[in-house]
């Protein structure tokens, strides 16, 4: 199997933090190619740097389906251009936050998602909402920046740990989200130091791009992720009208 693994932002030390919690999870056969995008933000915090993280996204989404992806996921908490991303591949397009929360809702009745700033907690939120799960999961802020994940001097760390032991006294958290690719190889600790399921959406998602490509599955192409239909587009984003992208 091959997996594609694109990270929205343009920061690429986060890119191999990314694959490197792929690669931990992904199963003997799988191929995981990890590309960090182009084009576009160095973090995404935000719904001004998600729209613009998009057209650098679909720039790697359609390139490495051409180089033989058979899936893709979406290494952004947001689920930046998730959509945009389905209606234009063939092969299945998997977001990690829709991801890691199936993931949860098989495991917990109760589960708090905990992800970076307050500006990325309401998106977040609306996710969970779009996705089902706004009666099961609680969504909260740990205060910290996307960057200073990778500063150890930052004192990130300890804030996501604050946060989480909040989650689990005042929600009742019987799971914990991480809810940014950016803290993808923090999983394994926080689950053993914090005795309960931490799920990383990253990992969640290859696992269920696995699944698909074994059972032969891809994005229905009846409907809202059909084809996008043949237009001019003009101005800098002349090269992004329909067919123009996947072509390249």
């Amino acid at each position: 199997m091959q997996i594609l693994v694109v990270n929205p932002n343009t920061t690429a030390s986060m890119t191999e933090t990314v694959a490197a919690a792929a690669r931990s999870v992904a199963s003997v056969s799988t191929e995981i190619f990890a590309v960090t995008s182009s084009m576009g933000p160095v973090s995404i915090e935000g719904y001004y740097d998600e729209a613009l993280a998009v057209p650098g996204l679909l720039v790697e989404i359609a390139a490495g389906e051409r180089a033989g992806a058979q899936a893709a996921i979406i290494a952004c908490f947001d689920d930046t251009g998730l959509d945009a991303a389905r209606a234009m591949a063939t092969i299945p397009v998997i977001g990690i936050c829709e991801a890691a929360l199936s993931v949860a809702s098989f495991i917990a009745q109760r589960f708090s998602v905990v992800t970076t700033t307050e500006r990325s907690r309401v998106p977040v939120e609306e996710l969970v909402r779009r996705y089902g799960m706004a009666a099961r999961a609680r969504v909260r802020a740990a205060d910290i920046p996307v960057l200073a994940l990778e500063d150890p001097s930052s004192g990130a760390i300890v804030k996501l740990r604050d946060e989480i032991a909040c989650a689990i006294e005042q929600d009742r958290a019987e799971a914990i989200v991480l809810g940014c690719a950016g803290m993808a190889d923090l999983a394994a600790e926080l689950q053993r130091d914090f005795r309960l399921p931490v799920i990383d959406g990253v990992g969640a998602a290859v696992k269920q791009a696995e699944a698909l490509i074994a059972l032969g599955l891809s994005t229905s192409k009846r409907g809202a992720y059909a084809n996008p239909l043949a237009k001019p587009y003009r101005g800098i984003l002349k090269s992004f009208a329909p067919g123009a992208v996947a072509a390249e």
